[in-house]
């Protein structure tokens, strides 16, 4: 038995003597550091799975590895250890645990506890009796809140001590913010403090959702005052209340029979997870987050979910009863319920959230693909071989395509794509010079094999992947040919067919189906368009060309040298036709001149 093995029976020795609790595990290295900490509604029966089956994932294969020591820690509940893994990743931020791309602190709305109070913002939440709403993870939608109400009630944001006696002895001046009317002067008594606390009761009904009680305060008040004739103090009313509706229109208005729920949805990738967190209230979404978890061994997806759920509700000071999640959890958090929606506003509550999960991953991407062109290189070429089982990553592919209409001119097109991309100075056309008729198989065997057949003369280097546009036909037609030139197993090569987009594989005469959103299959739609594109602009020019070259052989005495000279010179049949005496002869002498010239008059004239 070797030493490696040696110390894993130790551990599991160990290992055998957990507890059955609910609680903490900790893994330490052989330098006594610790490298990850992890949660178990069963301690002995999760830290035993590290040690009785085989990993998937490389990483946690090395972190199984380099376990010296196991600690652990016995808590009362399961959200007892949520909220200690937590708080130990926070303090230590082991090597291999998940981590929390996002650790900014969130600003508050604090109504200080003082005469006359404050409404101002802070990131620093202080217990002093004070009234804290958020916290806020939009930093507009904090804006937008604190503008709107100080447009609707003015307030003081001076630091004065408005005590009674202090207002009674006339000690303060009023500022500019009275004379702009952004404050209605508590401190020399022209506001009562009744007045000024009514103000800061709407405004906490305002931040806790609750707009629609105000509103109907604000009716109650204005109707008292039309019915005693103070019509100035009910029209201000009126202004308020046209804020506070236009304000409650703008609210995202999901369900009137949702009242506090938070719902987390979870999507991810090879390297990271990704959070969206939605927080309604009063049937309105108030919280919007997203966060970002990148991946250090390979943890299950309801770990991770666990994981974020406990950062933000933390950090979000959340207290609601209910969480919707896309997935069962197999973890209790006390006096919360997780509930996965099948259908209703709450399904579509959480369909949002992960449509927000999805759009932040896809943002994500292209900020990392415009900061690295090499990792979006990288990442495509590692999507390519796998969706394709390849043994390399195919940097350079080449796509075939024949050319023919009802069997004239045939010819076939080579283009070459390079990371991904077309390079378009090593496109290449070919001339089908050993098939009679519209035969597709036989050209495509005859291309192969002389493309390659060159390639190896000139030891150029030889593609990863060879892309042919057609089935199963056209591919065997293809393998053929590198059979003849000793590739086959030397480089892949696939078919496209262009009915359902069936990709084929040599031997093999199921296809397989491509997602069609994959990066793959636009990839390989890209070198089959291009190849079909470039091939057909080939068979254009040669149609065209032997179309004026058939005109030019009617003519008795001119030769096809004559010819070749004529259309390298002049370019067309209607610049030749329009020519001088002269420049023909400039350019075939004075005897093929004078040929040329009355051939083209005697056309003119309609004669034979």
């Amino acid at each position: 038995m070797s030493s490696d093995d040696k110390h894993i029976e130790v551990l599991k020795e160990k290992v055998a003597l957990l507890p059955d609790n609910p609680g903490v595990y900790q893994y330490f290295d052989a330098d006594g550091t610790i490298i990850y900490v992890g949660k178990a509604k069963n301690l002995k029966k999760r830290v035993s799975s590290y040690f009785t089956k085989y990993h998937d994932s490389a990483k946690t294969r090395v972190l199984v590895r380099k376990i010296a020591e196991i600690k652990h820690i016995v808590v009362d509940s399961e959200q007892d250890a949520l909220l200690l893994e937590n708080n130990l990743i926070k303090k230590y931020q082991p090597r291999y645990n998940a981590m929390l791309k996002d650790d900014k602190t969130f600003p508050w709305i604090c109504i200080k506890n003082e005469k006359y109070p404050r409404v101002f913002t802070t990131r620093t939440f202080i217990r002093d009796g004070s009234t804290y709403f958020g916290p806020y993870t939009s930093g507009r939608t904090l804006h937008t809140m604190m503008d709107f109400m100080r447009q609707l009630y003015p307030l003081r944001n001076c630091t004065l001590n408005l005590e009674p006696a202090a207002i009674q002895k006339a000690k303060y001046k009023v500022c500019l913010e009275y004379h702009i009317g952004n404050c209605l002067g508590p401190c020399i008594g022209e506001q009562t403090e009744a007045d000024y606390l009514q103000n800061i009761n709407d405004i906490k009904d305002i931040l806790k959702g609750n707009i629609g009680q105000v509103i109907k305060i604000l009716k109650e008040k204005m109707a008292q005052m039309s019915s005693e004739y103070r019509f100035e103090e009910a029209q201000k009313l009126k202004e308020k209340l046209n804020h506070l509706e236009n304000y409650q229109s703008k609210s995202t208005i999901v369900s009137p029979t949702i009242h506090n729920v938070d719902v987390f949805s979870y999507v991810e990738d090879e390297n990271s997870a990704y959070v969206n967190f939605l927080k309604v209230v009063n049937g309105a979404i108030i919280q919007v987050h997203t966060l970002e978890i990148v991946k250090r061994v390979d943890e299950e997806k309801e770990s991770l979910l666990l994981t974020a759920i406990t950062e933000i509700r933390q950090r979000l000071m959340s207290t609601s009863r209910e969480i919707l999640v896309p997935f069962e959890l197999d973890f209790s958090i006390e006096n919360v319920s997780f509930l996965v929606p099948q259908r209703g506003d709450k399904k579509k509550l959480l369909d949002l959230s992960m449509r927000n999960a999805f759009y932040f991953k896809q943002e994500k991407k292209k900020d990392e693909m415009n900061r690295s062109p090499q990792k979006r290189v990288d990442r495509i070429m590692e999507t390519m071989k796998k969706d394709l089982r390849l043994k390399q990553f195919p940097t350079h592919i080449e796509g075939f395509d024949n050319s023919n209409i009802q069997g004239t001119n045939p010819v076939a097109s080579c283009v070459v794509f390079k990371n991904g991309i077309p390079s378009k100075r090593d496109y290449r056309h070919f001339n089908v010079k050993t098939v009679e008729g519209p035969d597709d198989f036989a050209s495509m065997e005859e291309i192969i094999y002389r493309r390659f057949h060159r390639t190896l003369e000139e030891n150029q280097p030889l593609p990863q992947l060879i892309v042919i546009d057609g089935g199963k036909g056209q591919l065997g037609a293809a393998v053929k040919s590198l059979g003849k030139l000793d590739l086959i197993g030397k480089v892949a090569i696939i078919g496209i067919a262009k009915r359902l987009e069936e990709i084929y594989f040599p031997g093999d005469s199921v296809p397989i189906y491509l997602d069609k959103n994959s990066e793959t299959l636009k990839i390989i739609q890209h070198i089959r368009n291009e190849s079909h594109r470039f091939g057909i602009s080939f068979h254009r020019q040669k149609r065209s060309k032997n179309f004026i070259t058939s005109e030019l052989d009617g003519i008795e005495g001119i030769g096809p040298k004559t010819v070749e000279l004529l259309l390298g010179n002049f370019k067309s049949i209607e610049a030749i036709k329009t020519a001088s005496m002269e420049e023909l002869e400039t350019i075939i002498g004075k005897a093929k001149a004078a040929i040329v010239k009355h051939f083209f008059e005697s056309l003119s004239e309609g004669n034979p």
